[in-house]
Protein backbone atom coordinates (compact mmCIF):
# COMPACT_ATOMS: atom_id res chain seq x y z
CA UNK A 1 0.00 0.00 0.00
CA UNK A 2 2.66 2.70 0.83
CA UNK A 3 4.57 2.07 -2.43
CA UNK A 4 0.95 2.25 -4.12
CA UNK A 5 0.26 5.59 -2.13
CA UNK A 6 3.85 7.25 -3.33
CA UNK A 7 3.10 6.44 -6.78
CA UNK A 8 -0.05 8.28 -6.82
CA UNK A 9 1.13 11.21 -4.89
CA UNK A 10 3.84 11.24 -7.26
CA UNK A 11 1.37 11.99 -10.45
CA UNK A 12 0.43 15.54 -10.80
CA UNK A 13 -3.04 14.99 -12.21
CA UNK A 14 -4.09 12.68 -9.34
CA UNK A 15 -2.60 15.40 -6.82
CA UNK A 16 -3.54 18.16 -8.47
CA UNK A 17 -7.52 16.84 -8.21
CA UNK A 18 -6.94 15.84 -4.76
CA UNK A 19 -5.46 19.43 -3.77
CA UNK A 20 -8.33 20.86 -5.69
CA UNK A 21 -10.97 18.62 -4.02
CA UNK A 22 -9.39 19.74 -0.47
CA UNK A 23 -8.55 23.43 -0.74
CA UNK A 24 -12.65 23.90 -2.40
CA UNK A 25 -14.67 21.49 0.53
CA UNK A 26 -12.02 23.01 3.43
CA UNK A 27 -13.18 26.49 1.73
CA UNK A 28 -16.27 25.63 2.23
CA UNK A 29 -16.20 24.08 5.21
CA UNK A 30 -14.75 27.33 7.37
CA UNK A 31 -17.03 29.83 5.73
CA UNK A 32 -20.27 27.10 7.12
CA UNK A 33 -17.94 27.66 10.72
CA UNK A 34 -17.44 31.06 10.57
CA UNK A 35 -21.73 31.45 10.19
CA UNK A 36 -22.43 28.72 12.48
CA UNK A 37 -20.43 30.37 14.75
CA UNK A 38 -21.58 34.07 14.30
CA UNK A 39 -24.84 32.57 14.16
CA UNK A 40 -25.04 31.04 17.06
CA UNK A 41 -23.26 33.83 18.96
CA UNK A 42 -25.54 35.92 18.06
CA UNK A 43 -28.55 34.00 18.74
CA UNK A 44 -27.85 33.61 22.26
CA UNK A 45 -25.79 30.30 22.60
CA UNK A 46 -25.11 30.18 26.31
CA UNK A 47 -22.06 28.58 26.12
CA UNK A 48 -19.29 27.13 23.85
CA UNK A 49 -19.50 23.30 24.36
CA UNK A 50 -22.81 23.75 22.28
CA UNK A 51 -21.73 25.90 19.77
CA UNK A 52 -18.48 22.67 19.45
CA UNK A 53 -21.59 20.58 18.95
CA UNK A 54 -23.54 23.12 16.37
CA UNK A 55 -20.10 23.34 14.57
CA UNK A 56 -19.05 19.28 14.71
CA UNK A 57 -22.63 18.21 13.11
CA UNK A 58 -21.78 20.55 10.61
CA UNK A 59 -18.79 18.68 9.94
CA UNK A 60 -20.43 15.49 10.25
CA UNK A 61 -22.74 16.80 6.98
CA UNK A 62 -19.96 18.46 5.37
CA UNK A 63 -17.39 15.52 5.82
CA UNK A 64 -20.51 12.94 4.57
CA UNK A 65 -21.08 15.11 1.75
CA UNK A 66 -17.17 15.52 0.55
CA UNK A 67 -16.25 12.47 0.89
CA UNK A 68 -19.83 10.49 -0.30
CA UNK A 69 -19.95 12.72 -3.48
CA UNK A 70 -16.63 12.74 -4.77
CA UNK A 71 -16.47 8.93 -4.63
CA UNK A 72 -19.56 8.86 -6.42
CA UNK A 73 -18.00 11.08 -9.25
CA UNK A 74 -15.04 9.64 -9.24
CA UNK A 75 -16.30 6.24 -9.68
CA UNK A 76 -18.30 7.28 -12.92
CA UNK A 77 -15.85 9.82 -14.30
CA UNK A 78 -13.19 6.91 -13.71
CA UNK A 79 -15.41 4.01 -15.00
CA UNK A 80 -16.03 6.13 -17.77
CA UNK A 81 -12.70 6.54 -18.38
CA UNK A 82 -11.97 3.29 -18.30
CA UNK A 83 -14.33 2.16 -20.79
CA UNK A 84 -13.39 4.60 -23.20
CA UNK A 85 -9.44 2.93 -22.84
CA UNK A 86 -11.31 -0.85 -23.07
CA UNK A 87 -13.03 0.32 -26.15
CA UNK A 88 -9.50 2.10 -27.64
CA UNK A 89 -7.71 -1.22 -26.91
CA UNK A 90 -10.57 -4.07 -27.32
CA UNK A 91 -9.56 -5.45 -23.96
CA UNK A 92 -11.35 -6.20 -20.32
CA UNK A 93 -9.09 -3.57 -17.77
CA UNK A 94 -10.86 -5.17 -14.40
CA UNK A 95 -8.28 -6.14 -12.02
CA UNK A 96 -5.15 -4.68 -13.97
CA UNK A 97 -3.07 -1.89 -12.56
CA UNK A 98 -4.67 0.77 -14.67
CA UNK A 99 -8.01 0.05 -12.80
CA UNK A 100 -6.27 -0.25 -9.48
CA UNK A 101 -4.34 2.79 -10.06
CA UNK A 102 -7.59 4.73 -10.97
CA UNK A 103 -9.51 3.26 -7.69
CA UNK A 104 -6.55 4.32 -5.48
CA UNK A 105 -6.91 7.65 -6.87
CA UNK A 106 -10.37 7.24 -5.99
CA UNK A 107 -9.74 6.75 -2.69
CA UNK A 108 -7.03 9.67 -2.03
CA UNK A 109 -9.37 12.35 -3.27
CA UNK A 110 -12.42 11.05 -1.34
CA UNK A 111 -10.24 11.38 1.58
CA UNK A 112 -8.64 14.92 0.50
CA UNK A 113 -12.12 15.84 -0.35
CA UNK A 114 -12.95 14.83 3.90
CA UNK A 115 -9.93 16.20 5.06
CA UNK A 116 -10.88 19.73 3.70
CA UNK A 117 -14.12 20.66 5.59
CA UNK A 118 -12.64 18.48 9.05
CA UNK A 119 -9.63 21.12 9.03
CA UNK A 120 -12.13 24.09 7.94
CA UNK A 121 -14.26 23.31 10.85
CA UNK A 122 -12.80 22.24 13.95
CA UNK A 123 -9.76 24.68 13.93
CA UNK A 124 -12.32 27.66 13.59
CA UNK A 125 -14.08 25.87 16.78
CA UNK A 126 -11.54 25.24 18.87
CA UNK A 127 -11.51 28.42 20.72
CA UNK A 128 -14.88 27.75 22.42
CA UNK A 129 -13.26 24.07 24.44
CA UNK A 130 -11.81 27.02 25.78
CA UNK A 131 -15.57 29.29 26.93
CA UNK A 132 -15.55 29.43 30.48
CA UNK A 133 -12.31 28.60 31.57
CA UNK A 134 -10.02 31.28 29.49
CA UNK A 135 -12.62 33.12 27.03
CA UNK A 136 -16.02 34.63 26.91
CA UNK A 137 -18.32 33.79 24.29
CA UNK A 138 -17.88 36.55 22.35
CA UNK A 139 -13.75 36.38 22.96
CA UNK A 140 -14.50 32.35 21.35
CA UNK A 141 -16.11 33.67 18.26
CA UNK A 142 -13.99 36.78 17.68
CA UNK A 143 -10.65 34.03 18.10
CA UNK A 144 -12.49 31.40 16.14
CA UNK A 145 -13.52 33.63 12.93
CA UNK A 146 -9.41 35.27 13.00
CA UNK A 147 -8.48 31.37 12.92
CA UNK A 148 -11.11 30.86 10.55
CA UNK A 149 -9.86 33.61 8.21
CA UNK A 150 -6.16 32.14 9.18
CA UNK A 151 -7.25 28.75 7.31
CA UNK A 152 -8.56 30.73 4.37
CA UNK A 153 -5.37 32.96 3.97
CA UNK A 154 -3.03 29.45 4.14
CA UNK A 155 -5.86 28.01 1.81
CA UNK A 156 -5.34 30.81 -0.46
CA UNK A 157 -1.08 31.05 -0.16
CA UNK A 158 -0.95 27.25 -0.51
CA UNK A 159 -2.79 27.91 -4.08
CA UNK A 160 -1.42 30.78 -4.64
CA UNK A 161 2.10 29.18 -4.33
CA UNK A 162 1.66 26.47 -6.50
CA UNK A 163 0.09 29.20 -9.55
CA UNK A 164 3.26 31.27 -9.25
CA UNK A 165 1.10 34.00 -8.20
CA UNK A 166 1.92 36.24 -5.29
CA UNK A 167 0.63 34.25 -2.34
CA UNK A 168 -0.26 36.75 0.05
CA UNK A 169 -1.99 38.21 -2.34
CA UNK A 170 -3.67 34.50 -3.11
CA UNK A 171 -3.72 34.66 0.78
CA UNK A 172 -6.03 38.36 1.30
CA UNK A 173 -8.58 37.29 -1.51
CA UNK A 174 -9.14 34.36 0.35
CA UNK A 175 -9.00 35.42 3.99
CA UNK A 176 -11.56 38.30 2.83
CA UNK A 177 -14.16 35.69 2.04
CA UNK A 178 -14.31 34.92 6.02
CA UNK A 179 -14.83 38.21 6.57
CA UNK A 180 -17.69 39.05 4.16
CA UNK A 181 -19.82 35.67 5.63
CA UNK A 182 -18.93 37.38 9.24
CA UNK A 183 -20.20 40.37 8.20
CA UNK A 184 -22.93 39.33 6.40
CA UNK A 185 -23.90 37.13 9.47
CA UNK A 186 -23.54 40.03 11.46
CA UNK A 187 -26.03 42.41 9.77
CA UNK A 188 -28.42 39.56 9.01
CA UNK A 189 -31.19 40.26 11.00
Amino acid sequence: MGAELRRLLGRGDVLSIARRYFVSNGFDGTLTCIGVVVGAVLSGVPDGLTVVKIGAGAAVGLCTSAVWSVWEIERAETRADIRRIERAMLTDLDDTRVERERRGARLLHAVASGLGPLIGVLVPLSPFVLEGSLLAMREAALVSIALGVGVLCAFGAYMGSISGQRWYVAAARMGLAGLVVAGINYFLP
